[in-house]
């Protein structure tokens, strides 16, 4: 696992005393449904409940002997708990524990997440209420396209953390499952009963159906979920560093007293946190694409999923865990530069306004064609000779039979495209 990036609730999830509590949990519940079917002493269950205990360095020492790590905590355990230990995974293979062990831990992760996705929501829901009316410019292909303002960019930004909220809940569901169905699946050695009551005191849901393994499909969607919230904060950091550029500077990272920019040059503030975001994204994506390999396995199980998943599920938690971190600092401490997307909003001369005059054009009954070839010319004289481009419509002879002069004045207003501004905040449920 990725040390360095875990934070200490996700880390928890993910400690091998974490991992080997839950294997554990399922061992006794598995116990006490057997006693309460009659299947094994009460007496002896009582002994299992009380005496169960494992020491982490215990099962490594037996691990290195018997190569095999559900036998070195079972015996780590037995050691514990002295004769009564027969009767714990009795039936059982190992998977019935480590599947449903991991779906518990997997789903303490998800709810870790999903509470971070809430927090990143409501600060960027905040933003965008501030910036509601914060002009700047629209961007197509990275060129000048209408106004737009930020906070209708933040609005976009919740919808997505919504969608992702919705997805994860999505995944959380199908990977709370248990299978307590023995080898292959088919209950040869257990009560069907025994697995009900491990889900139900462990809050999963029993697989319907299962081989000697909880399906992988549920698995791959857990993470491919993952992998599309890393994707969207990768969407964000990319903007973020993109309107970040000292030729645009309309937002900008936090830059922390004492913090250095690079080694060379003393005037570098560069957004490091957004870049080390999308890079980490790419982590996720490749460990989604692993996930997606595991779903096809030989007939009821083999064991080519195993060695992956311990490295892929723990660390995409964990890595997804501290991005949505890096951006919930970025966006609680951003620099918006509302002065700075007034002028770049300015920079192309009034072109921001060319699709008003075009369709100002067409409703007094001029074919879009010759509208479109009269406003583009001005538009392109503007661009190149660095001419207001109202002045130039005034001085076009086509422009001025058709549109009067406070015609093509009234066309050059901001307020013609924020007019629906507090319509979309409503309907996203934002107002």
């Amino acid at each position: 696992m990725i040390r360095r990036y875990t934070l200490p609730e996700m880390g928890k999830v993910w400690s091998e005393e974490n991992h080997f509590q839950r294997m554990l949990d399922v061992e006794i519940y598995a116990c006490e449904a057997m006693a309460d079917l009659g299947i094994i002493p009460e007496k002896d269950y009582l002994q299992i409940k009380e005496k169960a205990a494992f020491n982490i360095a215990r099962i490594d020492e037996i691990e290195k002997v018997t190569n095999h790590d559900v036998i070195a905590f079972l015996t780590a355990v037995g050691e514990n708990v002295g004769e009564s230990s027969k009767y714990i995974h009795m039936g059982m293979t190992s998977s019935d524990v480590l599947d449903t062990a991991l779906s518990v831990q997997m789903k303490q992760a998800a709810d870790l997440l999903l509470t971070r996705l809430q927090t990143l929501r409501g600060i960027l829901k905040n933003m965008a209420l501030k910036h509601k009316e914060t002009l700047m410019v629209g961007r197509t292909h990275g060129i000048h396209a209408e106004p737009v303002t930020f906070g209708l960019k933040m609005a976009l930004w919740v919808m997505e953390i919504d969608r992702s909220i919705l997805r994860l809940n999505h995944a959380k569901l199908n990977i709370s499952v248990g299978k307590i169905s023995g080898a292959v699946g088919t209950f040869a050695n257990l009560s069907p009963k025994i697995e009900e009551h491990v889900c139900r005191r462990l809050e999963l849901t029993p697989a319907f159906v299962s081989t000697q393994i909880i399906q992988r499909d549920r698995h791959a969607e857990f993470m491919s979920t993952i992998a599309v919230i890393g994707g969207t904060l990768e969407k964000f950091a990319t903007e973020i560093r993109n309107l970040q550029r000292t030729d645009v500077l309309e937002v900008e990272e936090a830059f922390a007293k004492g913090q250095k920019g690079s080694s060379a040059m003393p005037h570098k503030r560069n957004p490091i946190t957004a870049e080390r975001i999308a890079g980490l994204s790419r982590i996720l994506r490749g460990n989604a694409m692993a996930a997606l390999e595991n779903i096809s396995l030989w007939h009821e199980r083999d064991i080519t999923h195993s060695s992956v998943e311990r490295i892929i599920i723990p660390d995409s938690c964990i890595l997804l865990d501290y991005m949505l971190h890096l951006m919930i600092k970025i966006i609680n401490g951003i620099n918006v530069y509302p002065e700075n997307m007034k002028a770049n909003l300015g920079k192309t001369l009034g072109l921001v306004f060319s699709q008003q005059v075009l369709l100002a054009l067409l409703r007094k009954g001029i074919m879009r064609e010759t509208a479109y070839e009269w406003v583009q010319r001005n538009a392109l004289n503007a661009w190149e000779q660095k001419t207001d481009f109202e002045y130039l419509l005034l001085s076009d002879a086509d422009i001025m039979k058709v549109l009067s002069k406070d015609e093509i004045m009234s066309l050059f207003n901001y307020d013609y495209h924020t007019k629906n501004i507090d319509y979309i905040f409503q309907r996203a449920g934002l107002l």
